[in-house]
């Protein structure tokens, strides 16, 4: 699953700017208003369930969409950043997105308009996958699905609809404010962590890109409620400053330079060292010296290090292959 089930819920004043949303586009008599179709909804509900389903029928279909870093960076198949969201990892996995999409697509469809939603969707899924194709332009990776469109759409939503809430599992009601900073902290400490199997990179992507296209096209929305905009934005520039320069994670001290690591190595006191450390002063000596300067004391802890590394890569590898 790739986020909590959630669905939207209103106070008082977002019910009031909801109803005259509908008002401006419903048919029939003031008194008695229908809900408008949302078309466009809709049409990507039928065409996502529709390609999921060849998709799980057909490997070939799916080994061909997918999102993949080589086929897009070596082969510049970019039609991959829009074809991985139109497939899934199974019939769950297509099920909560479209619920995620139906319960705030067709509101913010009514708000927008077909084009200003169809503008957040697949600027939030693009958005969502280059984010995630720079991350992972190294790994030998795979993700299918729409969750950093359905991402994208939910927090245009919250911007548009201050009032609203988000009900986690249809069940916990939580402002909206404060489920948008919580998603980005919880988002950013799983891409750190790497313990699952979802891809926290496009969800995070798409949350920011949707927010930020949300605000461009209403940005009268954005000045009336500009303490959340911001309360969102900044942590979400500040993830995305840090994922530019340090993209892998690597340890505060790596990511400031040698000079840190000199004097942090100065500081500890000799024997005490983690293997981690350890493995940097092998790494060193083999760029300086040659891979035969190394001890047997050393290869053999290079080795351990290694197989650890290997195992802890083998039992988190999802059975389908694919982060969803």
């Amino acid at each position: 699953m790739d986020f909590p089930a959630v669905h939207g819920y209103c106070s008082n004043r977002c019910l009031a700017g909801l109803s005259r949303t509908v008002g401006r586009l419903a048919c029939g008599h003031a008194q008695v208003m229908h809900e408008p179709v949302a078309i466009c909804t809709a049409a990507l509900i039928f065409v996502t369930c529709l390609a999921s389903y060849f998709g799980f029928r057909s490997p070939a279909v799916e080994e061909k969409c997918i999102f993949r870093p080589e086929p897009i960076l070596a082969g510049k198949e970019y039609y991959r950043l829009v074809t991985s969201a139109f497939l899934h990892g199974g019939w769950g996995h297509l099920a909560w997105n479209m619920v995620g999409l139906y319960s705030f697509g067709r509101v913010l469809e009514w708000s927008l308009g077909k084009g200003g939603f169809l503008l957040v969707y697949f600027g939030a899924i693009i958005g969502g996958n280059l984010l995630s194709l720079y991350v992972h332009r190294h790994h030998i990776y795979a993700a299918v699905g729409a969750s950093g469109g359905v991402c994208g759409v939910i927090f245009a939503y919250l911007l548009l609809f201050p009032g609203a809430g988000v009900a986690l599992y249809f069940a916990l009601p939580i402002p909206g404010w404060l489920f948008a900073i919580g998603f980005i902290v919880a988002s950013f400490v799983a891409m750190k962590n790497a313990r699952d199997n979802i891809g926290h990179d496009a969800h995070l992507g798409g949350a920011i890109v949707g927010l930020l296209i949300a605000a461009a096209l209403e940005p009268a929305a954005a000045l009336e409620n500009w303490k959340v905009f911001l309360l969102v934005l900044i942590p979400s520039v500040l993830v995305l400053v840090y994922l530019w320069f340090n993209p892998l994670f690597l340890p505060v001290l790596s990511f400031l330079g040698r000079p840190f690591q000199a004097r942090a190595r100065q500081r500890r006191p000799s024997g005490a060292r983690p293997a981690a450390s350890q493995v940097d002063l092998i790494l060193e000596k083999i760029a300086q010296t040659g891979l035969d300067s190394l001890t047997a004391q050393e290869r053999a802890l290079l080795e351990e290090v290694s197989g650890q590394y290997r195992r802890r890569s083998d039992s988190k590898k999802p059975d389908s292959g694919l982060a969803i």
